[in-house]
């Protein structure tokens, strides 16, 4: 089966065989049999042509099988995760996953790394002393028995097809493809072991998915190709217009989740991630409804039994769990400068984009997978739409360390965000649920 006939079906809009896509992903996984340009055409050629949903499942499932699946039936309780397209913000994973494990859910969680405006699961994660992401099979299915809890890295044995053509399609201008998209998500989380999936896609300036019919088209994607491929799942679109919160950047949002696990958190945060947790609890089967299922999530974050498994988890991985008392010893910074507001009103839009780029600039985030990040960075959004603004308020607080950009960083801030004479209607936080 030549390489070239497979990218001549596609390039024709044609529907691929289980034979050609597993001759595909075989060579991903392997380096062998086809060329790299080769491989670059037939993402090329999906790019244009598309998948059917049943080819898209037929890939999500051959790219599942190109390395290790965990095996998790031995280890105790419903197996339900979380995924997030990625936003500015967006720290649910550390919050939700620990209120989950308190209602009952087991949580095998293998996250990513922040690039661009868009924070990472592993770099808040590493933003504590001594914790450990990179785990082995061993130490992960530990961590399971003992907390009910495991977040790590994807390891080089899982998808590893998946990894070449992630890496093609970042350099080809093939990623925004619903298809690959839907298969590189679904590999990584069937080869987890799970049982039940939460999808949180984000739509808005600050996400990936810049319309509602993009991330729609995208989260029914991913829901029918889960049932394809026997995964219980169910999605939601959440708003991306603003941070989610009030922190950017890795230590300081270890700091804000902490908080909200305290009962001191966000409205905006804390309600999103009880409304995800509670999804979990419900595809686990610990609760029936959605209100009975948020009601047990709610106990958990009132008698402070999530902070106790956070801090668990945190021991757990190799990390210092005094940090969930003492907020000092995480990585911080004592330099900082504030943009005030220039003028009086109502703040009406704020972009969550250039939120996101100028913690990336400060050093809180990465332009490119090499690169560095510096955990102590970030900002601290003091105002949200929809707020009464006095002249000279505080509208945001920077976290620095190199004084070299802060110039490049006052100016992005300064056009982050736009005023109005009245209160601004304020859009919901939950677009859609599709289950």
């Amino acid at each position: 089966m030549r390489a070239v006939d497979i990218i001549r079906k596609k390039r024709d809009g044609q529907a691929l065989t289980e034979l050609e896509l597993a001759a595909f992903v075989v060579a991903a996984s392997t380096g062998k049999d086809w060329e790299k340009y080769q491989l670059s055409a037939l993402l090329m050629a999906i790019f244009f042509r598309g998948m059917n949903p049943e080819e898209t499942a037929l890939l999500t499932k051959l790219m599942t099988n190109s390395g290790k699946r965990f095996d998790l039936s031995d280890i105790p309780g419903p197996k339900v995760d979380k995924h997030s397209t990625g936003g500015v913000g967006d720290k649910t994973s550390l919050i939700l996953a620990p209120l989950a494990v308190a209602c009952g859910v087991t949580v095998p969680m293998m996250s990513g790394r922040g690039l661009g405006h868009t924070g990472g699961t592993l770099d808040k994660l590493e933003a504590i002393p001594g914790f450990r992401v990179h785990l082995s099979e061993a130490e992960f299915r530990d961590a399971l028995r003992k907390v009910r809890v495991g977040m790590m890295g994807q390891t080089a044995d899982v998808a590893p097809a998946d990894k070449t053509l992630y890496a093609l399609r970042d350099v080809t201008g093939t990623v925004e493809c619903l298809p690959l998209i839907t298969s590189s998500i679904l590999s990584k989380k069937l080869a987890e072991g799970i049982e039940g999936l939460v999808m949180d896609v984000k739509c808005g300036q600050g996400a990936f998915m810049k319309t509602h019919a993009h991330a729609k088209q995208l989260a029914e994607t991913i829901v029918h190709v889960s049932k394809l491929n026997g995964l219980r799942c169910e999605a939601v679109i959440t708003a991306m217009e603003q941070p989610l919160g009030n922190e950017v950047g890795n230590s300081l949002e270890v700091i804000e989740s902490l908080e909200t696990l305290k009962g001191r958190g966000p409205k905006d945060l804390t309600d999103l991630s009880v409304d995800l947790a509670a999804r979990m609890v419900r595809l686990a089967g610990i609760a029936k409804t959605q209100p009975e299922a948020e009601a047990k999530v709610r106990a958990a974050l009132t008698s402070g039994a999530g902070v106790e498994v956070f801090r668990r988890m945190v021991e757990q991985q190799g990390g210092d769990p005094k940090i969930v008392d003492d907020y000092k010893r995480l990585p911080h910074t004592e330099k900082t400068m504030t943009v005030a507001s220039p003028t009086r009103g109502f703040l009406s839009t704020m972009n969550a984009e250039k939120v996101g780029v100028a913690s990336m600039l400060l050093g809180g985030g990465r332009s490119r997978a090499e690169d560095r990040i510096d955990p102590s960075v970030g900002i601290t959004v003091r105002a949200k739409p929809g707020m009464a603004i006095s002249d000279g308020e505080a509208i945001f607080t920077v976290h620095y360390r190199d004084e070299s950009r802060l110039k490049e960083v006052q100016q992005l801030l300064d056009t982050a965000y736009t005023f109005s004479e009245t209160t601004p209607t304020n859009s919901p936080l939950i677009l859609e649920q599709l289950t």
